[in-house]
C-alpha cells in the first residue's frame, strides 16, 4: 500500500484506551474541561473520544457502567505544563491520588476521575 494510504495506526502500539465512567455526562464534562477533549456521541451509552492531534478517528471511549474495572493498565496522558494541569484536573473534579513527584526524565501525578478510574499525568523535565 503506498504511504499515502497506510493505516494511521501503529503495530503493536496503544490504539485505543475505553474507560468505564458510571456517569457519562459528568466524564464528558470533568475530560473536556481538564483536558480540552471532544467527543463523537453514540447515544446514551457511549462517547467516542476523538484522537487529539485532529486526524480523524478516536483515540477511546467512554462506557457506561455500574461500577468501575480495578485492576486494568495506568493510562498516562502528556502535559506540556504539569502545575497548570494539576489544576484544572482539581478544579474540574479530579483527585489527585500522589504526587506531583519526580522520576527519571521527568514528574507526573496520579489522580481518578469522577468515576474512580485512576490515571497519571505526566511532563518532561
Amino acid at each position: 500500500m503506498p504511504m499515502s494510504e497506510a493505516s494511521a495506526h501503529t503495530h503493536h502500539g496503544i490504539d485505543y484506551i475505553e474507560l468505564t465512567v458510571t456517569d457519562l455526562d459528568a466524564a464528558k464534562t470533568f475530560y473536556r474541561s481538564a483536558f480540552g477533549w471532544e467527543f463523537n456521541d453514540y447515544g446514551p451509552d457511549y462517547a467516542g473520544i476523538r484522537r487529539f492531534d485532529g486526524s480523524p478517528g478516536e483515540a477511546g471511549g467512554l462506557a457506561p457502567g455500574t461500577e468501575v474495572r480495578t485492576g486494568g493498565p495506568l493510562v498516562l496522558l502528556y502535559s506540556e505544563d504539569l502545575d497548570t494541569t494539576l489544576r484544572t484536573v482539581g478544579a474540574a473534579g479530579g483527585t489527585v491520588t500522589e504526587g506531583p513527584f519526580d522520576f527519571p526524565g521527568g514528574r507526573r501525578f496520579h489522580f481518578t476521575d469522577p468515576s474512580g478510574n485512576q490515571l497519571g499525568v505526566w511532563s518532561e523535565t
